[in-house]
């Protein structure tokens, strides 16, 4: 556990914190600054930077304690939907470098905005994109 980790802090009891989910894995936590009302972390308890580098076993644990805390978000939030999200590195907007799903509550015209501006390939790129892919999953 790095000794700078808030999470892990939060996992030890060390920094309070609201806990609306506890299991022998992970914990789902209140954000302290949320999006939306009913913003909640789901973590791992054991210390890792970002999602890949979570072993197998402990990413499919963490998946579905997220569906299951999902479900009860949206519920209590009264939310028609909500944003599953998860920063990874520092590029991407990950503030606390312990990996973390966001659920956001949503609501149809709810003031919150959360587009990315596309644009479509050029002529040959989505091969190229999908050739370079598949040859790094090799």
């Amino acid at each position: 556990m790095p000794s700078d980790c808030i999470f892990c802090k939060i996992v030890s009891g060390e920094i309070p914190s609201q806990k609306v989910h506890d299991d022998a894995r992970c914990i789902a936590i209140l954000d302290i600054n949320p999006v939306s009302w009913g913003h909640v972390l789901v973590l791992p308890k054991e210390h890792h930077e970002t999602w890949v580098d979570l072993p197998a076993d402990l990413a499919a644990h963490l998946a579905g304690a997220t569906q299951k805390v999902a479900v009860a978000v949206k519920k209590a939030a009264g939310a028609e939907g909500f944003n599953l999200l998860m920063n990874n590195h520092r590029c991407s907007g990950q503030a606390i470098f312990h990996a973390h799903f966001h659920i956001i509550p949503r609501k149809t015209n709810d003031g919150k905005s959360f587009e990315w501006k596309t644009k479509a390939y050029e002529p040959g790129q989505l091969d190229k994109a999908a050739d370079a892919v598949r040859a790094a999953l090799k």
